[in-house]
């Protein structure tokens, strides 16, 4: 059964923009993103909003809907009540393009800053050999369709837009996570994400995981347990110790 409902739509580019009423019909079984749909083809033909797959799996179409950082196609209208009216808005970390299309290159320049897989010395490609037990832990983050929503919902970056160089976010701190997880890495993830990715500004408020439509454990499985192993480095007396002993120069250097 199809009924009306009442749709705030935030309207506008990076100079300025309001929200804008509609009335709009929506029928049984519908999600956000098909309401924004026939705004488009009924209503205002030049609304902006990203779109891919409409299956939650290309994470495009990231969206505040009544101030909840959701995918648009994966929430269903059912959700609220008919007499609600929804507002839907830009995610609000990252600079607006328009309407509710935003500038996340950010994110990308955060990706282009962590080092790829490095493999151990004297292990050529096709030569790698692990047991199903050793990427257990790591799988789960592979999960992650870098739809943002837990970039973007972060207080540190959300709130504070002085953060944004020196903390990579949640969604690459578990990328580096994964990698420090990786049996056959060989590069320094738990300092590098302590000195050059910000991990020391998270506060594991859990507000990453709370959105994840892919339901990945971020904080519980990928934060928490790379901050234990990155204070584990760097309170051990013996690590402490060697780093003093190898670091000392010659007294007639």
């Amino acid at each position: 059964m199809s009924y009306t409902a009442h749709f705030r739509v935030w309207r506008g580019d990076s100079n300025k923009g309001e929200l804008v009423d509609y009335n709009v019909e929506v029928n049984e079984g519908e999600v956000v993103l098909d309401v924004i749909h026939r705004l488009q083809q009924t209503q205002t033909g030049d609304l902006a909003v990203r779109w891919n797959c409409k299956a939650g799996k290309c994470g495009s179409c990231g969206a505040e809907i009544n101030g909840r950082p959701r995918l648009m196609c994966m929430t269903r209208m059912s959700i609220f009540d008919k007499s609600e009216a929804l507002t839907v808005t830009p995610m609000r970390t990252f600079p607006v393009i328009r309407d509710l299309v935003t500038d996340v290159e950010f994110n990308y320049q955060k990706a282009r800053e962590i080092p790829a897989f490095a493999p151990p010395a004297g292990v050529a490609p096709g030569e790698y050999r692990m047991e199903q037990v050793d990427v257990e832990r790591s799988q789960e983050f592979r999960k992650c369709i870098e739809c943002y929503l837990c970039q973007n919902v972060c207080h540190v970056v959300r709130d504070h837009e002085e953060n944004k160089p020196a903390f990579a976010g949640p969604r690459f701190l578990m990328r580096i996570a994964e990698l420090d997880m990786h049996p056959l890495d060989a590069a320094d993830r738990k300092r590098a994400a302590q000195e050059e990715h910000g991990l020391g500004y998270c506060n594991i408020t859990k507000c990453c995981t709370e959105v994840c439509p892919e339901h990945i454990k971020i904080t519980d499985n990928a934060l928490i347990p790379l901050k234990e192993r990155v204070v584990d480095r760097k309170y051990d007396p013996l690590v402490w110790l060697g780093s003093k002993i190898f670091k000392r120069t010659p007294a007639n250097a």
